[in-house]
């Protein structure tokens, strides 16, 4: 099933260089440095239930194209709010190979077929046909040791994982795993967007609890501002090195302490409005802007997606579910207050992502080539494919370079597919590099350095692993 030199240019002298390329890193250890895989797994480190619980329910990518197409996400098992019937997964399975076809020409077929191929020896394209011994195959090598979470984790060669994760988290199955004396790294990022974004479900309630779990006075800017440094020294204590961002847009701002704190009372009380709810999440970042300047956490900024836009999705499955949904997003203004505050200290690292493309080129790539707080985050979730990411590299690399990006990371909750995703963006930097060589526009030499960069060590370096 799949062609060793895939994704490889089709100029034969391009592809020959990008081969010689990808050899020198297919085999290096993986970095992820950001993704929501459940610390669970590592911490109990018990069998996957079944085919279905590891391919389908927890990856949006599979069931949002079901889904696109009739497939009713109750058929599918996905979990409902009101804890509603659950499917049989092995019919799950058989929807999905009916199915397959609708992910022709997609990245999540390139992942699947890698996974079923690299993980399972399964070479025939999964169908109707053969979805059942499919399915037995895969659940009989669930049974066994060798596909526990930890074992997987060191089979993938993976160096670190980081997991996404709330403020209000106690990170038990964090400690679990320090505690274990397994020697895999699994790390928490800190998430605080359920206590920023005045819109979240519980906003008022989780900032309570903030307060309980701190022992701040969260009724006060400063002490809601301690809470926050509280929780982050604690996500440092546990192996954080990294914050996370998840806001609508990039707006930033930045209030002097008095106007903060009205703001903040007005936010407290439960009926601010959308604009002072947009304001104050434009405060926060640079608030986090600053804490990371002071404790050293690496800031990840999400901005540009339209979270929930199926109402009744929402409604009766809960958040990410695949209906996010890509919004055009400024950047040179937006980012303006907080970068003037911060945009010139070397001890802050604000990872840029995007959604959308337009922007690459046109504003992400001059701010990161300019400001030395500020890196290009890989192509993300809709532009994680082969083309997102060789356009991320036309569009950006001319104005910021190489090395004012941080290499590749999989934001996924579908834990087989890391290694497959990893091997894409491998193929793809490969590609772009050996294209260059063939242009004459990059030295053979400097590309293998660069390859090898652009898989580790750039990672390393901006998340500071």
């Amino acid at each position: 099933m799949l062609d060793e030199n895939r994704l490889f240019p089709s100029d034969s002298a391009a592809r020959s260089v990008a081969a010689k390329l990808y050899e020198t890193v297919r085999d290096l250890p993986i970095i992820s440095p950001h993704g929501h895989c459940d610390p669970r797994w590592f911490a109990e480190d018990k069998a996957f239930p079944n085919p279905a619980a590891l391919f389908i329910t927890p990856d949006h990518y599979v069931f949002r194209m079901l889904y696109s197409q009739g497939v009713s996400l109750e058929s599918l098992g996905i979990p409902q709010l009101d804890g509603g019937e659950s499917a049989d997964p092995r019919e799950v399975w058989r929807i999905f190979a009916r199915h397959y076809y609708l992910f022709r020409g997609t990245p999540t077929r390139l992942w699947l077929d890698y996974a079923f191929e690299k993980q399972f020896g399964l070479k025939d394209r999964l169908s109707p046909q053969n979805a059942d011994s499919y399915y037995d195959l895969i659940a009989k090598a669930l049974e066994t040791p060798e596909f526990r979470p930890r074992a997987l984790y060191e089979k993938f060669n993976i160096e670190v994982l980081s997991t996404t994760d709330t403020p209000l988290d106690t990170l038990e199955f964090h400690k679990a795993i320090k505690e274990s004396g397994w020697k895999g790294r699994v790390l928490p990022t800190f998430r605080p967007d359920s206590v920023i974004d005045a819109e979240y479900a519980g906003f008022v309630q989780n900032i309570e609890k903030l307060g309980q779990i701190t022992g701040e006075d969260i009724g006060t800017w400063k002490g809601y501002l301690n809470a926050l440094r509280n929780r982050r020294a604690f996500f440092k204590s546990m192996g954080a090195t990294a914050t996370d961002h998840g806001h609508l847009t990039a707006q930033t701002a930045d209030l002097d302490t008095a106007t903060a704190e009205s703001l903040y009372q007005r936010i407290l009380s439960g009926h601010s409005v959308p604009q002072e709810q947009q304001i104050f999440q434009a405060q926060m970042l640079t608030e986090m802007a600053g804490m990371s300047v002071e404790d050293g956490l690496t800031m990840q900024l999400h901005p540009g997606s339209v979270r929930n836009h199926n109402k009744l999705v929402y409604e009766k499955f809960g958040r990410d579910k695949g209906a996010d949904m890509p919004s055009p997003t400024e950047y040179v203004r937006a980012l303006r207050p907080l970068l003037t505050k911060y945009g010139n200290d070397s001890r802050l690292t604000l990872i840029l992502f995007t959604l959308d493309e337009t922007s690459y080129s046109r504003e992400l790539a001059p701010l990161a080539g300019h400001y030395p707080a500020l890196r290009l985050g890989p192509p993300w979730w809709f532009q994680d494919s082969p083309e997102g990411m060789m356009r991320f590299r036309e569009q950006a690399t001319e104005t910021a370079g190489f090395y004012n990006t941080v290499g590749f990371n999989d934001d996924t909750r579908a834990f087989l597919s890391i290694p497959a995703r990893h091997d894409v963006a491998r193929r793809i930097d490969c590609a772009f590099l050996g294209r260059l060589v063939a242009e004459g526009s990059l030295d053979e030499d400097e590309a293998f350095e660069v390859a090898k960069d652009l898989t580790v060590n750039l990672a390393r370096k901006a998340y500071k692993l």
